[in-house]
């Protein structure tokens, strides 16, 4: 039954998620943390933080590691943990390839048309608010600490993430040389 969830639960998302993967991250942690309880908040914010260290999309990556802790955290065993990433991540990739081999000859003919020019406008903001989403979901107390509990940890967390952006925005420092650089500052300043 797990596997069977998995896959609606991941087909809707693939069908619904709007904007790439960082767009899908907020429908993902609302179907597999809050509505599903499949992970916790603390593994999701892992699962993201290795999906977007991975080659591949972020989306793609995360539904494949969503899926085997789902499986796995439901007690089943490793090669079943692999199934459920399976399931996940091609329920996930199903509904955009059956899309893009559809509308793949309309699109190409309709793309200049007003109507579909609109239709893309109107998808922008909503592609916006769920990137917004995303980043305010992950401004959470695993990620940040509290400045109450542990002053320290939530002064450390606000400085990389100045620093991050800064380095990556106005500095153009490459992000993956910014993830390296924040990831090695953190476990000097933390441990």
């Amino acid at each position: 039954m797990l596997y069977l969830s998995l896959f609606i639960t991941f087909f809707e998302i693939g069908l619904f998620g709007f904007g790439g993967g960082y767009g899908m991250l907020s429908l993902i942690q609302t179907e597999v943390v809050h509505n599903h309880h499949w992970i916790t908040t603390g593994e999701f914010t892992d699962i993201v933080a290795v999906s977007q260290m991975t080659p591949g999309p972020v989306g793609i990556n995360s539904a494949t590691y969503c899926g085997y802790a789902a499986a796995h955290n439901a007690g089943y065993g490793e090669m079943m943990s692999v199934i459920g990433s399976l399931t996940a991540t091609i329920a996930l990739v199903l509904p955009s390839l059956i899309l893009m081999v559809l509308i793949a000859r309309l699109f190409q003919k309709y793309v200049n048309a007003a109507p579909v020019q609109n239709v893309l406008r109107g998808l922008r903001p909503a592609v916006v608010g769920l990137l917004g989403a995303a980043t305010l979901l992950l401004l959470s107390p695993e990620n940040f600490g509290v400045l109450s509990v542990s002053p320290w940890q939530f002064s450390i967390s606000i400085f990389l993430f100045a620093a991050t952006f800064i380095g990556t925005y106005w500095m153009k420092i490459n992000p993956i040389r910014m993830i390296l650089y924040s990831a090695f500052a953190g476990l000097v300043l933390l441990y």
